[in-house]
């Protein structure tokens, strides 16, 4: 039976479907509510339940611990209702108008970034585009209607191929991909997806940081940054083990050097015996001893979600960053079915 969703402030109402997350009625709907990770495992789309009741799913209990989920709290990316609800939450306005298409794509070519980071570039069919902003993400749909998400490393603007960064976690997807995928192999995926974006409207100087293949987005967020013109200072942190991590390190050495934006190498597995005379350590530490007070500034981090965490965790309570200017996406696994 389907149910009614009232969010508040707004009022927006929808209508969710037997066996629909309130997530995927509100994007089905055009009302698109903040989310991440759509597994219960980044707390996005963390929201309070007025009223009514819901089936609160599968998630990880980092992102929604007993005592929140006591004080009204929900993730509405899993929450089914079994009532007509109210809820309170964070609306994102700037994505409502992109439809989520559902397309074939093809092979066109693939790239050993380093010994585990492949880079895929598709070819979507003649006569069609994907409209997208800069840090959002397909779902790759795989055998068994798995899904397998993927941020997209390429700028709106740069649109005859979308560029996806996969590294090799040993997984049958990853392995499928480094061991048997070829050119011309048709996938299907459906996006996009996510509300990690360059917020333009802000004047403020941009922190952007990166763990591993997190640097996907965030190359998607520079490139339309500059293609646009935008000219707030940017300073871009990537963290990686060690050196062959930093898989497009040229690069961001090239944004550099040609328009000005800072770039931090961070190490967290420098080689003693090693030519590295760059940071090392934490990532996100490095940006607390340059930027002691983040007060003015506007965060985007990508990438694994103890570093997100971290830094989310660091940069409000330690650095003055304000809650409302820390944007992220985190990197999570998807929830075992035994959870």
């Amino acid at each position: 039976m389907p149910h009614r969703v009232t969010v508040k402030p707004s009022n927006h109402e929808f209508t969710v479907n037997d066996g629909e997350t309130v997530v995927d009625a509100a994007l089905r709907e055009g009302v698109v509510i903040a989310y991440g990770c759509r597994n219960g495992a980044c707390g996005t789309c963390k929201g309070k339940l007025l009223e009514g009741e819901v089936d609160y799913g599968k998630y990880q209990e980092h992102a929604l611990p007993d005592a929140e989920k006591l004080a009204g709290m929900a993730l509405f990316c899993q929450a089914k209702p079994l009532t007509d609800i109210v809820v309170e939450c964070r609306e994102i306005g700037a994505v409502k108008d992109i439809p989520i298409k559902r397309l074939p794509a093809r092979v066109h070519k693939m790239e050993h970034a380093a010994p585990d980071v492949m880079v895929m570039h598709l070819k979507l069919p003649a006569n069609e585009r994907l409209q997208f902003l800069a840090g959002q993400y397909i779902d790759l749909m795989v055998a068994n209607r798995i899904r397998r998400s993927f941020s997209m490393a390429n700028a709106p603007h740069d649109d005859a191929f979308l560029q996806l960064h996969v590294r090799n976690y040993g997984g049958p997807f990853s392995q499928h991909v480094f061991a048997r995928m070829k050119e011309k192999e048709i996938l299907r995926f459906e996006g996009p997806f996510g509300v990690f974006f360059l917020r333009e409207e802000s004047a403020k100087p941009i922190i952007l940081l990166a763990s591993g293949t997190g640097f996907a987005p965030i190359k998607a967020m520079i490139e339309h940054a500059l293609h646009v013109g935008n000219g707030r200072p940017m300073t871009l942190y990537w963290g990686a083990r060690v050196r062959t991590d930093l898989y497009m390190n040229d690069l961001a050495e090239k944004w550099q050097r040609e328009h000005g934006l800072r770039y931090v190498p961070v190490l967290s597995d420098a080689p003693p015996s090693g030519h590295w005379t760059g940071r090392t350590g934490f990532v996100h530490r490095a940006v607390m001893e340059d930027f002691p007070d983040l007060s003015g500034y506007q965060v985007y981090a990508c990438g694994a979600p103890v570093m997100v965490e971290a830094a989310h965790e660091d940069f409000t309570s330690r650095c003055e960053l304000p809650e409302e200017e820390f944007f992220s996406d985190s990197f999570t696994p998807s929830v075992p079915e035994k959870s």
